[in-house]
């Protein structure tokens, strides 16, 4: 019997808890220990998850095969290129970097170190997206919408990074052309960071996406929808649910009627099914699915986005801040989402 795979996770706050939680039950995998800056709660998460705590985030070098890494973005190119630099293989949470630069600097360690090197860009293992995927053929408009209340764990980053940048993922992978246009528009509500943005992003093979995100709404929503000319397909990442609407042809000189029917999708917890194929990466050397580069290029685009923001909010007069026009949401039952005190 092979040995088991040595592994740990650095920063144990809401989403690294699971990554221990769920190392500490899959076989073949011993979970040498958690790291956090916050002594308490690295305790408590190893006394959870039966291993050992440390409070030096670099503790874990010399002692495993593989890390997830979920703390603070600002962080992550000091602590990801500790490890990648040891040779140790890393699932980084999204987003991969702050800026470009960094991101690009990880993605070189893990390149140089021949490790592999995972972005935790999760949605793309939800089943429904799965399904989604696999019934593209030609995208010819997208339109996305991710938005839920406020949460303070989520205040190092604008939604921008924090929400939008899972559906910039999933939308350059189905797209699969270049990029050649990007228009946004976002406003801070409750933090000093965008905390609601809308985009539009055109693609050299004409296609044509829409995004918005928020997280100063009253109710959660995660919806992506695709138009091709083979049909309409709508996927709700929560319920894992997908609805298509496919004309189907009748007798001739009779106009086509639409089909419309729900793809039968089994649901999966995604965070499982990332961790799962980070290890099995590790164990077969195989290309994870959201790779370095591939985080790089959806943190790009994100920083994309927010640059048009940026020069959006500094075009605005003082009469525009005041005006009801200048909401990012162009429909408005995304505009009355907006509460003051979050949802």
């Amino acid at each position: 019997m092979a040995d088991p795979l040595k592994v740990g996770v650095v920063g144990v706050g809401y989403l690294g808890r699971f990554h221990a939680l769920i190392y500490a039950r899959l076989a073949g995998v011993e979970l040498v220990g958690v790291c956090d800056s916050c002594a308490e709660r690295a305790a408590s998460v190893a006394k959870e998850a039966g291993c050992a705590a440390w409070n030096d985030p670099l503790a874990l070098i010399g002692q495993v095969d593989a890390v997830s890494i979920a703390v603070p973005t600002s962080a992550h190119r000091e602590v990801a290129c500790a490890y990648l630099e040891h040779g140790i293989h890393v699932l980084l949470e999204k987003p991969l970097a702050v800026d470009a630069r960094e991101g690009a600097e990880i993605v070189s360690a893990a390149e140089r170190q021949g490790a592999i090197l995972q972005v935790g860009h999760l949605e793309r293992f939800n089943a429904g997206v799965m399904a989604l995927a696999a019934r593209i053929e030609a995208p010819r408009y997208i339109e996305a919408q991710r938005m839920g209340g406020f949460v303070e764990r989520a205040t190092d980053v604008d939604v921008v990074a924090d929400l939008m940048i899972h559906d910039i993922d999933i939308i350059l992978a189905l797209v699969g052309a270049d990029l050649v246009d990007v228009r946004a528009v976002g406003t801070p509500v409750l933090t000093a960071r965008i905390d609601i943005a809308s985009a539009r992003l055109q693609f050299s093979n004409g296609t044509v996406a829409n995004t918005v995100a928020s997280r100063v709404s009253d109710k959660k929503t995660r919806r992506i929808r695709v138009f091709q000319p083979q049909g309409y397909l709508s996927l709700d990442f929560i319920g894992q649910t997908l609805d298509s609407a496919v004309p189907e042809q009748r007798e001739a000189g009779q106009r086509p009627e639409i089909q419309r029917s729900r793809v039968l999708v089994e649901p999966v917890q995604p965070l499982d099914r990332e961790i799962e194929a980070f290890v099995r990466c590790v164990r077969q050397r195989e290309r994870p699915l959201v790779d370095g580069q591939t985080g790089l290029r959806a943190l790009e685009v994100a920083l994309q986005i927010q640059a048009s923001i940026a020069e959006q909010q500094a075009a605005m007069t003082p009469a525009a801040d005041a005006s009801p026009a200048s909401s990012p949401a162009s429909d408005s039952t995304v505009a009355s989402d907006i509460k003051p005190n979050g949802g």
